[in-house]
């Protein structure tokens, strides 16, 4: 399974998500760090991504090469992260064939109603579950 975790401004969102895919997902799962900056990249991959790249065109390059996209709800949305995902970034996410797992976190003025605001490490524990289910689903396949 091919997973990109996409995050910008400081990083710690995705790098919290990859350690903890790393940690819970099969060895052979690949984790590729999409970060909007270079300083977003590097905390992912320093987090155990197996490569990453940065900016606009490698989020668009990548978005359809990968079996899910993780991060948070702004990846979607263009010029979220104080304006860092652009809106060729969200386009791309958002057409790409890959499941898509959102954490509702977001710095834009969108509230997701129906969703009970949680604390990002049980947010973050119940998307590594929800990638344990799929991984295990692609195996059996």
């Amino acid at each position: 399974m091919r997973i990109a975790v996409v995050d910008g401004q400081g990083g710690g969102i995705g790098r919290l998500i990859t350690e903890q895919a790393r940690k819970a997902l099969p060895p052979e799962t690949e984790i590729i760090a999409l970060g909007t900056n270079a300083i977003a990249t590097s905390l992912m991959l320093k987090a155990g991504a197996n490569e990453g790249a940065s900016g606009e065109n490698a989020v668009v390059q990548n978005a359809d090469e990968v079996d899910v996209i993780v991060g948070p709800l702004g990846i979607i949305l263009a010029h979220s992260m104080r304006g860092e995902l652009t809106a060729k970034m969200a386009e791309a996410i958002a057409k790409s064939k890959a499941q898509k797992f959102l954490l509702p976190l977001t710095l834009s003025k969108v509230e997701v109603i129906g969703v009970e605001p949680e604390p990002l490490p049980h947010q973050v524990e119940k998307l590594i579950n929800r990638l344990k289910e799929l991984a295990e689903v692609k195996k059996d396949v």
